[in-house]
């Protein structure tokens, strides 16, 4: 795997529209984003990848997926679902709220 690293993505305006829609009080996950913004950036792991092969998932990402894995105690499959259907993960990872997230078994979370 390779690393290009991108830019800190902005949340999707539509993302944005439908989170606040659905959570007008704010949760953990949308306070955290719109707080703290930058939690890592993808510069920070480049040390971790090879130059050459294919592009990986934004560590950055990853991350944050590791992170909100551990603190609601949840598996590989369910954290993989979390990222695909919760409004909340699709908002702080900055990821439009039709996409399809990535298969559990592709990426090692925890």
């Amino acid at each position: 795997m390779s690393l290009h690293p991108q830019p800190y993505n902005t949340v999707p305006e539509e993302t944005q529209r439908v989170a606040h829609a659905a959570f007008p009080k704010g949760n953990l996950y949308l306070t955290l984003r719109d707080k703290l913004s930058t939690f890592y950036k993808d510069e920070d792991f480049a040390p971790l990848f090879s130059p050459y092969g294919q592009p990986a998932e934004a560590p950055w990402r990853l991350a944050l997926i590791c992170i909100f894995q551990f603190l609601e105690n949840l598996s590989d499959r369910q954290a993989a679902e979390a990222v695909r259907s919760r409004i909340d993960w699709k908002y702080v990872l900055a990821l439009p709220l039709d996409d399809s997230g990535f298969h559990f078994s592709h990426e090692t979370l925890m």
